[in-house]
């Protein structure tokens, strides 16, 4: 089910955004399997609850062992895609890099998940998500007029701009393979794909629409028709009123339609109008002022927990959220007309799978007989 259903994808284990890449392509129904450790977890050990690991199936192999990664590279063969996450070097250093896996199968989408990318001064310094985007410029901008910048949780650099671009790389080449018919190498880099999620300011300063500077523009809190507000219980709103009709119905549901306020975007009575609205959201409670600009088009809407969010009814009315193994977690998305994906499976065990990918008969799995693979476990190949 789902439009990449046939798609075979290899994980190789990783942390965040390489398992919300691949997270990405088993919601849309590709059969993936993750490659972990031999021996991450034992056999009484609980299943995890993580959504980024849903949909799997697993595999536990001692890649530092040669015999180990024979058996990777056997499983590549039948494979349309491999996803890795190390350091550049490391998986050629194992011995599975992409020309010895290139050699086993022409075909196979070799994609690389990286903070630096695989070249340049910084390609094997360490880093994390916080230090790509601070690179890239996209964490400059983020935070209040004359406060430090304010780290996005991990939203930027992990996920938009690593996991979501490593997902779309993968799709890209496997368009591109059904015209050459061979596969080639996705270098996805988070300060790659976080610049990339700039672009528009890039475009907004040509010209002449953004100052280099936080909490001064449109669209990042210097606008007070674009900022969120405290309401009387101590939560918050979220006002997008940019355009002038959508301006006018935030006016009248703060009573001030008849207002002698400054111009919209006069920026020198934006402390002005800031003061007005900062005053007026606070004299009622959040949801009694989502009732007020229900119906409306003033875009203004209440700011959810993230306990909260699946309870709306907008959200539960498209589905927006689901229960997998008692886990409220995001949905698929995006959704198809014609090949809707299936509800994703739980997280499984690591290496839960291990023996019926080895004894499953290609290109599921490798066809290994029970005492072929009991051998493999006794000599910590598997686990």
């Amino acid at each position: 089910m789902g439009p990449l259903d046939g798609i075979r994808v290899i994980e190789i284990a990783s942390l965040a955004p390489a398992p919300f890449g691949c997270m990405i392509l088993s919601d849309l129904g590709a059969d993936v399997l993750r490659v972990e450790r031999a021996g991450a977890s034992g056999p009484d050990a609980a299943a995890p609850v993580d959504p980024l690991t849903r949909g799997r199936r697993s595999i536990g192999l001692n890649l530092k062992d040669p015999a180990g990664v024979d058996l990777l590279l056997r499983l590549t063969e039948t494979a349309d895609v491999l996803v890795e996450g190390f350091r550049p070097g490391v998986a050629e250093r194992l011995g599975f890099g992409p020309q010895e896996c290139a050699r086993r199968n022409p075909g196979l989408i070799f994609a690389r998940m990286t903070g630096w990318g695989q070249d340049g001064p910084l390609a094997r310094a360490a880093g994390h998500d916080i230090d790509y985007i601070a690179l890239s410029g996209a964490l400059h901008p983020i935070g209040r007029a004359g406060g430090r910048p304010v780290p996005p949780v991990n939203l930027v650099g992990d996920f938009g701009g690593g996991g979501m671009l490593l997902a779309v790389g993968v799709l890209a080449a496997l368009v591109e393979r059904q015209r050459s018919g061979l596969g080639q190498v996705v270098d996805a880099a988070m300060v790659d794909g976080s610049a990339l999620l700039t672009a528009f300011i890039h475009g907004m300063r040509a010209a002449g629409a953004w100052r280099d500077e936080r909490g001064v523009n449109l669209l990042d809190g210097g606008a007070p028709f674009y900022d969120t507000y405290a309401t009387a219980d101590g939560r918050h709103v979220a006002v997008g009123a940019l355009e002038p009709q959508f301006y006018a119905a935030l006016l009248a549901g703060l009573g001030l339609a008849d207002a002698d306020l400054p111009a919209q975007h006069d920026q020198a009575g934006w402390p002005v109008l800031r003061e007005r609205f900062t005053a007026i959201f606070a004299s009622r409670t959040r949801d009694e002022w989502a009732e007020v600009f229900a119906g409306t088009d003033a875009c203004v809407a209440p700011v959810l927990s993230l306990d909260e969010a699946p309870g709306h009814e907008h959200n539960a009315a498209r589905g927006v959220f689901t229960d997998i193994a008692g886990v409220i977690q995001p949905a698929p998305a995006p959704r198809f007309g014609r090949t809707a994906a299936g509800a994703p499976a739980p997280p499984v065990r690591p290496g839960a799978s291990t023996d019926s990918v080895l004894s499953a008969r290609p290109p599921a799995g490798l066809g290994l007989s029970a005492g072929q693979i009991a051998d493999l476990r006794e000599r910590g190949v598997v686990g």
